[in-house]
């Protein structure tokens, strides 16, 4: 299992499927955006094979080379999406989930319409140009990992009722039925009108507002890739304090001049304390003194009812690997577990063991990492809930499932 990212280029491309006009292509260097373009003979010979597939009525998907992955995929047979990477253990699965990411920031922001009935290739490309910071932030190396799982990122708040309460009464107060509370493109909490917002939408929105430059207040239409594709809605978001913001989906009321200064004050001001508490929660995910063993170097907690998911790289002090490695052994470890043991869907393995083949579903997996490394990886399933966890070389192998079924009980109430 590779090092994901370390080092390696992708590149994304964007084109019109009936005419083969490239409308954007962006592309990251280690982590970083790079400016380095796909020459325009290579773009049109990825897209002149899959053509030619398709013409023969053979649908190409994916190719690889000695170090290269190549992932093709069509949308509404109008746009095109080619990924190609470099990057050391890059999965399929990884690229294609991108690529159903890629668009579904692309409807968010420029609308359905727009991209299957293309009537001006010049303006198209003017307007998709709002989606680049959002879908640059997918190509890099970035902290959160909704792109990948499809379940919303999430944090525990020390004080989470208080929260949940107030902001049941604020929705109420401003007429909303769509309110979150979101720290650095996590959700603290939200009402039951935003848990209820369809995939991908429920993952981009909080991504879409941890990309955007800090800002005391917006007002900025978004459409909502399953639930409101081609009719426009209100993204509305103010700042309580540095990186956390309150998030209002709504039509064409309230104004955003309804949602003054006496409105927050009479229902966020008494709670800054426990605001405050939630700062931290961007890369830690879980408030500080949380039980964890001293082991665990990272860990990913997925509900695949609720789709949402918890995933943190610092719940213990300044130990190797860095952060970054962290990250990208556990997206490597999560796309081989739903790739090779565990089913991707919910209810698919209660499915496979009502047809008899309970035996055949694992329950458990670990990987010792190396060589030189030592680190271990386990995942373990437990009804709807997968828990992948990163822990140090001492942890003892013969404890690794005790350990992990531990960590789960005690996560399972917040998740």
């Amino acid at each position: 299992m590779g090092e994901e990212g370390t080092g390696g280029t992708v590149h994304l491309l964007c084109l019109a499927t009936s005419s083969g006009v490239p409308l954007f292509c962006r592309s990251s260097r280690g982590g970083a955006p790079a400016r380095q373009q796909l020459p325009f003979s290579v773009i049109g010979s990825l897209n002149g094979v899959h053509m030619f597939g398709q013409n023969l009525e053979v649908q190409l998907s994916s190719a690889r080379t000695e170090d290269t992955t190549v992932v093709w995929k069509s949308f509404h047979d109008s746009i095109t999406l080619i990924v190609l990477s470099s990057e050391e253990g890059t999965s399929e699965l990884r690229l294609e989930r991108l690529l159903q990411m890629v668009f579904g920031a692309m409807v968010l922001l420029v609308g359905l319409e727009e991209l299957t009935n293309i009537r001006n290739v010049e303006r198209l490309k003017k307007e998709l140009r709002a989606s680049y910071c959002l879908i640059d932030s997918f190509l890099g190396d970035p902290e959160l990992i909704g792109d990948l799982t499809q379940c919303v990122d999430c944090v525990i708040p020390p004080e989470g009722s208080l929260l949940q309460e107030a902001l049941s009464g604020f929705a109420e107060a401003t007429g909303t039925v769509f309110v979150s509370l979101v720290v650095s493109g996590r959700v603290v909490a939200a009402t039951e009108g935003w848990w209820r917002l369809g995939m991908p939408e429920a993952v981009l929105l909080p991504w879409l507002v941890g990309s955007l430059p800090p800002q005391a207040a917006r007002d900025y239409p978004v459409y909502l890739p399953h639930g409101s594709p081609t009719v426009p809605h209100r993204l509305l978001t103010l700042t309580l304090l540095p990186s956390l913001e309150l998030c209002l989906l709504c039509g064409p009321s309230p104004p955003l001049s309804q949602l003054g200064a006496q409105l927050l004050e009479r229902w966020w001001q008494p709670l800054l304390d426990p605001l405050r508490a939630c700062l931290p929660l961007g890369p830690r995910a879980l408030p500080e003194g949380f039980p964890l063993h001293t082991d665990i170097l990272g860990l990913l907690l997925l509900n695949l009812e609720l789709k949402r998911c918890l995933f943190t790289v610092q719940p213990s002090g300044n130990k190797e690997p860095s952060p970054e490695q962290r990250r990208h052994l556990l997206r490597n470890f999560y796309t081989l577990v739903t790739s090779t043991y565990f089913p991707p869907e919910p209810g698919a393995s209660e499915k496979a063991e009502d047809a008899g083949h309970r035996s055949q579903l694992p329950r458990a997996c670990y990987l010792v990492l190396g060589p030189g490394m030592g680190w271990q990886v386990v995942a373990l399933q437990l009804g709807p809930r997968q828990l992948l966890l990163l822990l140090s070389p001492q942890s003892p192998t013969h404890g690794l499932r005790a350990l992990a079924t531990h960590t789960l009980h005690a996560l399972t109430p917040f998740l």
